[in-house]
């Protein structure tokens, strides 16, 4: 099967249609283009990772990645592809044993967190810096849903500096962003 936005982007509005998850999945999606291109690797692939990456979320919260697997071995998503899916959560207990894996991990919490922090500013997303999101990060107050812990460790397994990887997502998402506003659609 070939993997193409346009079939995933189908698949999702089948499963998704909360307006926040959709837009964390647009972010999570945004930041995987932008790590594929950083590695040199499919940007589409990469970006439907993240796209469907909480495709079973919103009808099965309390079975989140269970149902996964089974939606995209239908629709016919190759294993690793799947294997990175499920490999986003801690709980799984499944080895991100692939470079789209430990991204995926990587940009999850950390795109939803450079997403906050840029609705915080009066510029968004634009003149965001590294340093902006990394003092937000210690403040605990501020999206406290969002696990510190875990982006850093998506950091070291990409034996990444964490600054680097907020970088990365910062320059991701706002490319993103841009495309998106183009399809009059928004990721914030």
């Amino acid at each position: 099967m070939e993997i193409t936005r346009e079939k995933a982007l189908t698949l999702f509005k089948n499963y998704v249609d909360s307006e926040s998850l959709i837009k964390h999945c647009l972010a999570v999606e945004g930041a995987m283009r932008g790590c594929a291109q950083h590695y040199n690797e499919d940007v589409e692939i990469w970006g439907v990772c993240g796209l469907l990456h909480d495709i079973d979320f919103q009808k099965w919260p309390h079975n989140h990645l269970e149902m996964a697997p089974k939606i995209l071995k239908e629709a016919g998503y190759p294993q690793d592809f799947i294997q990175a899916i499920l490999g986003h959560g801690d709980f799984t207990l499944v080895a991100r044993d692939t470079q789209m894996a430990k991204c995926l991990y990587a940009v999850d919490q950390m795109a939803s967190f450079t997403i906050a922090v840029a609705l915080m500013r009066p510029t968004g997303l634009e003149g965001m810096t590294a340093k902006s999101v990394k003092k937000k990060m210690k403040d605990k107050a501020f999206a406290r849903a969002v696990d510190r812990n875990e982006m850093q460790k998506g950091a070291d397994e990409l034996g990444m500096d964490i600054g680097d990887l907020i970088s990365l997502v910062i320059e991701a998402l706002q490319k993103r962003e841009l495309e998106l506003n183009a399809m009059e659609i928004s990721m914030m």
